[in-house]
């Protein structure tokens, strides 16, 4: 039976809660079914405002209550944040982002227009990466991934099935901050890789998100992981 390396990686801004629970357990189930498999947890606590030590602690105690215990130490994304710069910046090197200083306010004003027009490109920043000046700049712009406009991504998932985009419906989306911090969207993919993770099991909210990091692990030549979306749960009244 092949080799599977799943992960649970919750965020410490809230206690766990039934939806977290069961996306743990359906990864620590699936990574049993061999001696071989492997079960990570990583809590994603890059947002220092809301993230809160009560909060792991609970994440910790529950999953153990729960009869689920991980491969070695827990991971903490705010370790890694220096490997996440370093992806960035090979990015950049191979010319896959690019350095934007779009004011918000040119930036509301390119959404406005897309929200008017749905049939153009939602690339909001369409300038930044031809300016040589902007891109040689050394301090005050953000990072963003440079996506293609043309054809379509096609997404095998084993819940969802076969799910299309067209690329012009991506936008670059930014993987460092002014401040050099790195976005959910880099870090999630630079960890996974770096565990190995080959499937992952998470909720459908993540969907979207599927086709933003496929064109990180594309740019980078790792091997894309399977992915299984799962429902979310919710309550009588429609809410999660």
């Amino acid at each position: 039976m092949t080799k599977i390396i799943t992960r649970f990686a919750p965020s410490p801004t809230g206690n766990l809660h039934v939806g977290s629970a069961r996306t743990a357990l359906l990864n620590f189930i699936v990574s049993q079914q061999t001696l071989s498999s492997k079960f990570y947890l990583r809590i994603e606590d890059t947002d220092k405002a809301r993230s809160k030590p009560e909060f792991t602690q609970n994440i910790l105690d529950g999953l153990k209550w729960l009869g689920i215990f991980w491969e070695k130490e827990v991971q903490y994304q705010s370790q890694r944040i220096s490997r996440h710069q370093e992806i960035a910046g090979i990015l950049l090197e191979k010319k896959l982002a690019y350095k934007c200083i779009c004011s918000e306010e040119k930036l509301n004003e390119k959404r406005e227009l897309i929200k008017k027009n749905k049939n153009i490109s939602k690339k909001i920043c369409t300038d930044c990466k031809n300016d040589n000046k902007i891109q040689n700049l050394l301090k005050n712009f953000v990072v963003r991934i440079k996506l293609p406009d043309e054809g379509v991504l096609r997404i095998e998932d084993n819940i969802q099935g076969s799910v299309v985009v067209n690329n012009k419906e991506l936008d670059d989306f930014i993987i460092l901050r002014k401040d050099g911090t790195p976005t959910y969207m880099l870090s999630v993919v630079v960890d996974d890789n770096d565990l190995g993770v080959n499937l992952i099991i998470r909720g459908d909210d993540h969907l979207n998100n599927v086709f933003r990091q496929y064109y990180i692990y594309k740019y980078l030549n790792w091997k894309i992981p399977l992915y299984a979306h799962i429902p979310l749960i919710h309550g009588e009244d429609g809410s999660k």
